[in-house]
């Protein structure tokens, strides 16, 4: 009897609406504040960096948001997104579970960032932005928003953090493929960059300098607008095509998940996968546990406080309510360049603070050598970012063999590493380091962020 190893779906099944999460949870996530009055921000107050559209899907209390035929034509150059079942992995490990990914990097820039891009793109080309501002971290936002960008015959103009500026060349380049520009940063171009160079030189950068200096210039000009690759709500909102496909595929192979297992940086990608699975969780549908998985460099939701704090390093960004490690945590330059930013999604973390899901912390080393084992077995080379889930997921399965569960298991596959080959190469030199955020450090940094009298 043959093994089915895809399960795919016809372009009209796509999903037609983004599913928004919030009416469906026992209480909604805390308001982003301004950063002068402290007080709720309203439309207004974001509208020098986002389209309108934006924005009111920012705050919506709609359940579901329908997708433009605009950004749905795009989608199809590759979407739906294929949901695979791992037999190879699962022989390997001796395991009676059952894993699936959901694989994201068939889509033009290799990864699951363009389920954002696209309509961002979109939303800003509709109220006549000229150009787009932004940063990135292993390159994998920059390139979606760079395709996105040539899709509505938009300028954009990146910002990629220097430790991934000089380890992923190739990232860079294609980004200019697709029309883009790109700086490391910290720059000279930004007058916070300059601030920076001038403190700290040989600064390997941060995904929070890098805002800043995209903010920085988006701010300046009325053609310009800013646009963000994950922590904000509408991104996470815009990803959730990724799980209500996956849904539709489980149902095919006649499955439902047992555990939910996503890497974490900003959120985006976890939340794309587990917010419509959450829905069916809250509805009393499904029994399933959701596992966040981040790098112990950057431990935001296993290590950082719940707190109110600034989205970008120099504190221009509204306020808002996450799991951070503080604005000016400057994380270790490990590969996955995704994962390191300061501060966790405050929808992600107000729906951990509430129970709804686990979270836990892996080193690089541990995580290269699970992508490692996949490739071998599935013949995919992961990214370094979802190597993060596929150790967890690997573990899971592990302890299925001992306790003889046949659970099944989803995993998000949210990009390839064809372009981070620089970084395996370090793996198998035996050059990578695990770096650990010690605890005094994370103490100093609580000393550091902002006062709020609430």
């Amino acid at each position: 009897m043959s093994e089915t190893n895809r399960y795919l779906l016809d372009d009209d099944q796509m999903p037609t609406s983004w599913y928004n999460i919030i009416p469906d949870l026992p209480e909604p996530p805390p308001p982003p504040l301004h950063p002068a009055t402290q007080q709720p921000i309203g439309p207004d107050d974001l509208a020098p960096l986002f389209p309108m559209d934006l924005i009111l899907q920012e705050v919506s209390t709609e359940s579901y948001i329908e997708i433009p035929d605009e950004v749905q034509d795009v989608y199809k150059l590759w979407r739906a997104t294929p949901l695979h079942r791992a037999h190879r992995l699962e022989r390997a490990l001796g395991t009676p579970a059952r894993i699936y990914y959901k694989y994201e990097g068939v889509s033009p820039a290799g990864s699951h960032k363009p389920n954002t891009a696209v309509p961002q793109a979109f939303y800003n080309a509709k109220a006549g932005v000229k150009k787009l501002t932004t940063e990135t971290g292993a390159g994998q936002w920059g390139t979606a928003l760079a395709f996105a960008c040539a899709q509505f015959d938009l300028e954009c103009e990146v910002w990629q953090v220097r430790a991934s500026y000089d380890q992923k060349p190739y990232r860079r380049a294609m980004m200019q493929a697709f029309g883009a520009s790109v700086h490391p940063s910290p720059s000279e171009i930004t007058e916070f960059g300059r601030k920076i160079l001038a403190d700290t030189p040989d600064s390997p950068g941060s995904l929070g300098i890098a805002i800043s200096e995209a903010v920085e210039v988006a701010a300046q000009n009325p053609e310009v607008r800013y646009a963000l690759g994950s922590v904000l709500n509408h991104v996470l909102l815009h990803q959730t095509v990724i799980g209500e496909e996956a849904i539709k595929q489980l149902a095919l192979a006649g499955d439902s998940p047992d555990v939910i297992i996503g890497c974490t940086g900003g959120g985006s990608n976890f939340g794309g996968l587990a917010f419509p699975f959450l829905r069916e969780k809250l509805a009393g549908n499904l029994d399933v546990t959701i596992r966040a998985v981040e790098p112990k460099s950057c431990p935001t939701l296993t290590k950082g406080t719940y707190t109110y704090d600034y989205g970008d390093t120099a504190g221009m960004t509204p306020l808002v309510k996450m799991h951070t490690l503080g604005h000016d945590f400057i994380p270790d330059p490990i590969h996955a360049g995704g994962l390191r930013y300061h501060g966790m999604s405050p929808l992600l973390s107000h729906i951990y603070e509430l129970g709804l899901i686990e979270a836990e912390a892996r080193p690089q080393t541990e995580c290269f050598a699970a992508g490692v084992q996949f490739a071998r077995t599935e013949g995919i080379v992961p990214a370094p970012e979802p190597t993060h889930a596929l150790a967890a997921t690997v573990d899971e399965a592990l302890r299925c063999k001992e306790t003889g569960e046949d659970k099944v298991i989803l995993t998000a596959m949210c990009g390839h590493g064809m372009l981070d080959m620089a970084a395996y190469d370090a793996y198998f030199a035996g050059e990578l380091v695990d770096h650990e955020y010690p605890d005094e450090a994370i103490q100093d940094a609580l000393t550091r962020l902002p006062q709020m009298d609430l």
